[in-house]
């Protein structure tokens, strides 16, 4: 009987503690948090609270599975299992506490900023560093669960040794991905792209919704997305239209008769963007650019707060221009002449003979 309480004891205590430990923990916090709303830390942190308890049960059943007697004729691979699931849990643990803690820090300082590259540019950065955290945590924890095996603890010696050289090897075989990656950490704390950025890439316009650190993926306004190496931002020119400032000026043209009455069509752009919310109000203008001997080229500048209002608003200029035209001012439209010039029929036929000298009359001195 004595056999089957004591392992039940020691399980059942090491549950009953966890899920106490577990339960203060939590209320404690969410104390904290709801005196401290100012800040999302004391929030984040309540996400820990089950690897916490993973870590709390597997502590307790591993200090006490020998005395409890839980199989006792498999005590070293209960023991080796407890210890790898220990590590796992601590590395959970630890990666949970980490993003909690960047995250916070994130939100306090997007929540007092007011540029909004600057905040893009620390949220990417925020994104990589935590992908670091969570890539050399895991990493350590591998590790440690391979070393608590004898046979790994007696192979370390040569693989240190051998280190130099395996590591010219992978060098050397993996150069494509380090060079991405380095060009990762070069985007993060470079401030050459950002989440969020508005970029034109080969020809395709979109705004970049992910960074890691080997790759980038961008949106396209179709709703596309383009995976591209890192690398190509480090290596290659392209368009960021939001680099410092998201500001743009947009153009629209028209070809149209050279009766146009420009004046007028100055002032109605200037009423039509007066109606606008796209436009920011920092410029505009209308002006003749070129002209051909059948039509003129007008060009209307606008200015908006970013690319998707500056697109809405070239085409909405483009709309309304166009229609007060058609009904208040058709002749200013482009159109082909098939008509004949005029007074073209009461011109002379130069192609008849030449006139005779009868047709002339005597010249002078003549009789």
């Amino acid at each position: 009987m004595e056999g089957v309480l004591r392992p039940l004891s020691v399980i059942g205590g090491a549950l009953i503690v966890t899920l106490v430990v577990g339960w203060v923990a939590d209320q404690v916090v969410r104390r904290i948090d709801e005196r401290h709303p100012e800040t999302p830390l004391w929030d984040l942190l309540r996400r820990c609270r089950l690897p916490l308890q993973v870590v709390l049960c597997t502590a307790l059943l591993r200090g006490g599975y020998r005395s409890a007697g839980i199989l006792p004729d498999h005590e070293e691979v209960v023991g080796q299992v407890l210890t790898l699931v220990l590590i796992g849990a601590c590395a959970w643990l630890v990666v949970r506490v980490a993003v909690a803690i960047v995250e916070a820090a994130y939100a306090r300082y997007a929540a007092r900023a007011e540029d909004a590259a600057r905040v893009r540019r620390v949220r990417t950065q925020v994104t990589l560093i935590r992908r670091i955290v969570t890539a050399v945590v895991c990493v350590v924890a591998v590790a440690s669960m391979l070393l608590t095996f004898p046979a790994m603890r007696a192979a370390g010696v040569s693989v240190l040794a051998s280190a130099g050289l395996l590591g010219i090897v992978a060098g050397v075989a993996a150069q494509s991905t380090l060079a991405n990656l380095f060009a990762g950490l070069q985007i993060a704390f470079g401030d050459v792209v950002r989440i969020g950025d508005t970029v034109v890439v080969d020809g395709e316009w979109g705004r970049v919704e992910e960074i890691t650190l080997t790759y980038l993926v961008v949106t396209t306004w179709d709703e596309r997305r383009i995976t591209m190496p890192v690398s190509y931002f480090t290596s290659r020119p392209f368009e960021n239209w939001s680099r410092s400032n998201p500001r743009m000026t947009g153009t629209v043209f028209f070809h149209l008769d050279h009766s146009t009455p420009i004046d007028l069509m100055r002032e109605q752009l200037h009423g039509i963007l007066k109606g606008l919310p796209e436009w920011d109000g920092r410029s505009w203008s209308l002006v003749v650019t070129d002209t051909t001997p059948t039509t003129i080229q007008v060009r209307a500048l606008v200015t908006a707060k970013d690319a998707d209002d500056i697109w809405t608003l070239r085409c909405v200029v483009r709309e309304q221009l166009i229609e007060w035209l058609r009904r208040e001012h058709p002749y200013a439209l482009p159109r082909i002449n098939t008509a004949p010039a005029p007074g073209l029929e009461q011109a002379p036929d130069r192609r008849q003979a030449p006139p005779t000298s009868e047709d002339i009359g005597p010249g002078p001195g003549t009789t």
